[in-house]
């Protein structure tokens, strides 16, 4: 019995998305709720597990094609596995016994034991190379066996074969001139200005193409539109980051230790965000035609990166978490991003964003708006730097933050004054306390 697998639901307003992968092929054997393939959205990439156990029937979609929710990407042969179990020998009879009339053997299917091991074989093999990997493995002239893969589920990557020894060459190295019989006095040799020059690499060859995936070309399709529609700028502050860090250092392990999560950053600063929105509701709203709407709850985006594009899960309703539910939230957001399990809605709805460069080492930059939202705050390395204090020049752990905005929502003074109040509540924590 043939059993359909078919394009899930993938969210509301996503209506279509691009085959990524195959982790199965016709033959293979399936596990029901095995991923057998990878589907990749505007937003995030989404596995489809098998419907039932069996083995891989025809594969009607292939890598890279679009498709539509609903439509149909091939077919497990449900029980296939138990009718490829080979047949029990028979017993030895006597030779002097007459036989009785044998039955026709029936003829050879699919099912046979040679599709037997050949899926047995393929259900322990790992997941094919990459598609760069696979090039490169191709002009050294090695086979997928002879490359150990550290992508998921042993997947070999571009990097595993740019470093994998190539294979032997099947010819011999030619032997000296002497150990062939020829003096070395007879060998003639070639002028300089007779030498032929190496000739220019081609640069074609050394190219690699490959097809951006389904969310990165949404990031730079909204990206882009966020350019071409909202009137940008950005200002600029610093912020001495020392109570922060002392408050840290001081409480961390046991803040680890009655909350089960680590006490970083990035709580403070999203805590720090709500308190200057709530005093400038105008990095707080956004435009809708020739209205703007004002948000009175606070719904904090915070970018993760992953191998596959920036992603940005939304904290809902922030103000009513603590610190260490807000801690928690992003720290779970992370470990998800980067296993590809986060759920579209988890990245919709959001009101004000947050990115952190400075993880990549980042000292100043200018980040994009998350459309339709009117602010995206950019949080950067600390760097201890000479400032003054009090008269006297002091060494202080400082940050750059940057407040990119819609001028069209937001005027100067209310951008600054934002980061002013951002300022002030990282250098002086208390102010979490007393709501100020």
């Amino acid at each position: 019995m043939a059993i359909e697998i078919r394009v899930p639901t993938l969210g509301e307003s996503v209506t279509e998305a691009t085959v990524g992968q195959w982790f199965k092929k016709p033959g293979d054997a399936v596990q029901a709720d095995e991923p057998i393939c990878e589907l990749e959205t505007e937003k995030v990439t989404v596995e489809v597990p098998a419907p039932a156990a069996g083995v891989m029937g025809e594969i009607q979609v292939q890598q890279g094609e679009t498709v539509a929710v609903g439509t149909l990407l091939g077919t497990i042969r449900e029980g296939a596995a138990a009718e490829q179990k080979p047949a029990a020998p028979a017993r030895a009879k006597p030779a002097a016994a007459t036989p009785p009339a044998a039955r026709p053997a029936p003829a050879p299917t699919r099912a046979g034991g040679e599709l037997l091991e050949k899926a047995v074989d393929e259900a322990r093999r790992a997941m094919p190379p990459s598609p760069a990997a696979r090039k490169i493995m191709e002009e050294k002239g090695l086979s997928p066996d002879q490359v150990s893969g550290s992508g998921r589920r042993g997947q070999v990557l571009k990097q595993d074969a740019m470093t994998a020894p190539a294979a032997a060459a099947g010819a011999p190295p030619s032997a000296p001139a002497e150990a062939v019989g020829i003096p070395a006095a007879r060998l003639t040799p070639v002028p300089p200005a007779q030498m032929r020059a190496p000739s220019a690499p081609n640069d074609a060859a050394r190219e690699e193409r490959v097809k951006m995936t389904r969310l990165r070309q949404t990031i730079a399709r909204r990206l882009k539109d966020a350019q071409n529609t909202a009137a940008m700028l950005t200002t600029f502050n610093d912020v001495d980051m020392s109570a922060v860090m002392k408050l840290r250092a001081q409480y961390k392990d046991l803040f680890e230790k009655r909350h089960g999560s680590k006490l970083g950053f990035m709580g403070f600063f999203v805590k720090a965000c709500i308190q200057a929105l709530r005093e400038i509701p105008a990095v707080n709203a956004e435009i809708d035609g020739t209205d703007i709407i004002y948000k009175n709850y606070y719904h904090i985006g915070v970018a993760v990166s992953t191998d596959k594009g920036l992603v940005v899960p939304v904290v809902r309703e922030a103000d009513r978490l603590s610190l260490a539910e807000i801690e928690a939230q992003i720290a779970d957001f992370g470990r998800r991003a980067r296993d590809g399990r986060l759920g579209i809605e988890e990245m919709q709805g959001g009101t004000f964003s947050i990115t952190n460069g400075g993880v990549f080492g980042s000292l100043l930059s200018t980040p994009i708006l998350n459309a339709p939202q009117s602010g995206i705050l950019g949080m950067h390395r600390i760097e201890e730097r000479p400032v003054v204090r009090e008269g006297a020049v002091v060494v202080r752990p400082m940050m750059y933050l940057a407040l990119s905005y819609d001028h069209r929502v937001v005027d100067g003074k209310e951008a600054v004054t934002f980061l002013v109040r951002v300022k002030e509540v990282l250098e002086d924590p208390q102010r979490f306390v007393l709501d100020l």
